[in-house]
């Protein structure tokens, strides 16, 4: 190889490594279709996070257990175990951007996809969570959806857009739930 190649390729990577990741970007998801689409959807608290290697070594992943406290869409259990990519295992980390974050003792509602016998992921990363906060009466409860550092494209243009998820409180956000599950057509998951 000459010096001009090296030097080219030593520039190129110099480029090429300053410049920043690209983000994640992803189709936005609405709120009767995070409901309709999901396998199972859980107001719960989550009692564990825990970060791990995967199975073949390669890559992490960090579990997070929720204890359900009601069910608002199929029958997942007392608890799910909700798997997702990236975590810190000592002092190695892996990140992956849009996904919905938990910490223990949150309070939360979320849209799940089945990932094999027990284990869950998040619908539509980010999208899929709500995080409920309470009022200092106990009272009153808030649904605010997860922020995302994805970018979110509308379905039909392709085109940047804003998130369609807003705050509401928990009884609006069960009620917009149950009400696009009513209005799923019949036929929706069975063969002619």
């Amino acid at each position: 190889m000459s010096i001009r190649q090296v030097f080219r390729t030593l520039l190129l990577t110099a480029l090429f490594g300053a410049l920043p990741a690209g983000a994640t970007t992803q189709l936005k998801a609405d709120l009767p279709e995070l409901a309709q689409g999901a396998d199972a959807v859980v107001h719960g608290v989550v009692r564990r996070v825990e970060s791990r290697w995967s199975g073949d070594g390669m890559r992490i992943v960090t579990d997070v257990e929720i204890q359900v406290t009601e069910s608002l869409k199929g029958q997942p259990g007392g608890t799910v175990l909700v798997t997702q990519p990236g975590g810190r295992v000592d002092d190695i980390a892996q990140v992956v951007h849009g996904l919905a974050s938990f910490s223990e003792g949150e309070e939360v509602v979320v849209f799940l996809q089945k990932r094999g016998a027990r284990a869950f992921r998040v619908s539509s990363m980010a999208q899929g969570k709500y995080q409920v906060q309470r009022a200092a009466d106990g009272k009153t409860a808030l649904a605010v959806p997860e922020p995302t550092e994805a970018l979110l494209l509308d379905p039909v243009t392709r085109k940047p857009t804003a998130a369609a998820q807003q705050t509401m409180t928990l009884e609006q956000l069960k009620a917009a739930v149950r009400a696009a599950l009513e209005s799923t057509p019949a036929t929706k998951g069975r063969t002619p």
